[in-house]
């Protein structure tokens, strides 16, 4: 898999096993990609969506990343300049659970967890 060569302060951070259904993360995925860190905060701040909590502390997450590697390469990261390169969510385990149905059976039931990636790094 090819990857996209950045000159900029990339970082990375991945949430994993999220007790969410993927399919409810990348609706609030989808509305950060792209912009910057500010916009993003904004957004996930007042965004309704349960999936919310969790996107925006891995978008802090990785935030943390591109300054601490920032210091480790002798450079000031400011978050101003950072904007959310990659975001996206993929599946996790499937909990497997029963509940009780009628006449003696048993029905399943699906808790899906996601793994949730954010990729940072500043404009040129």
């Amino acid at each position: 898999m090819a990857s996209v060569e950045s000159k900029g302060m990339e970082a990375k951070a991945i949430a994993r096993f999220v007790r969410m259904s993927p399919r409810k993360v990348r609706l609030v995925i989808d509305q950060i990609r792209g912009r910057s860190v500010n916009e993003a905060y904004a957004l996930l701040q007042f965004s309704k969506k349960a999936a919310a909590e969790p996107v925006e502390k891995t978008l802090r997450s990785a935030v943390a990343n591109a300054q601490y590697r920032g210091e480790d390469q002798g450079e000031v990261v400011d978050v101003d300049d950072l904007f959310v390169r990659e975001a996206f969510v993929d599946e996790g385990a499937t909990l497997r659970r029963w509940r009780a149905a009628a006449m003696g059976r048993a029905a399943p039931i699906r808790r899906r967890t996601s793994h949730i990636t954010v990729v940072v790094d500043t404009r040129e």
